[in-house]
């Protein structure tokens, strides 16, 4: 990991955290998680263990400072963590689909779902749930996965066409 993947990174984790930090708490101090969509962004751009790990843990705890949820520092700290390592099990195993806006998209649908599943389970053992895990995972979960799967399909051919062209990280676009 070089220092250009190291800044592009960080600029990928700091939008995310001015995004999760303006979208404001909607249902029981649960808020759809922005930070998700650059994690996966930035998972994608540079498919790493080094970068995938490196980005659930920080996501994960700039998430949980930032969050509208009681006692959500954690739970999201397991969540990215987990989830940042199941996308890029599923990138891998993507293939030839994993650089398309549908898989993008897809990809985009099953690590939120999956980052739901963890946040609420994890936190379910840890601080208790403010609702019905179905009533939270339907009301947060599911919607943020629409946004985020939006947003990402909106993101991902900008970030690709800027990181190209800079020749920040073309050898990982490649793997």
């Amino acid at each position: 990991m070089n220092t250009k993947n190291l800044v592009a990174l960080s600029l990928l984790v700091g939008m995310g955290a001015v995004l999760h930090t303006v979208i404001p708490g909607f249902f029981l101090g649960m808020k759809p998680d922005m930070m998700l969509t650059m994690m996966f962004l930035g998972i994608i751009l540079f498919p790493e263990k080094k970068s995938v790990l490196l980005l659930g843990l920080v996501t994960g705890i700039i998430s949980g400072l930032t969050t509208t949820f009681p006692g959500g520092l954690f739970p999201n700290i397991i969540d990215k963590a987990v989830t940042s390592f199941a996308v890029f099990g599923l990138l891998l195993a993507f293939g030839k689909f994993r650089h398309t806006i549908v898989g993008i998209g897809v990809l985009t649908v099953i690590g939120t779902l999956i980052s739901g599943l963890v946040f609420l389970g994890s936190a379910y053992f840890i601080v208790g749930l403010p609702g019905p895990f179905v009533g939270l995972f339907a009301a947060v979960v599911l919607p943020a996965a629409a946004f985020n799967t939006i947003a990402m399909v909106i993101l991902y051919p900008i970030a690709k066409s800027i990181v190209k062209r800079t020749k920040i990280a073309n050898p990982a676009l490649n793997v």
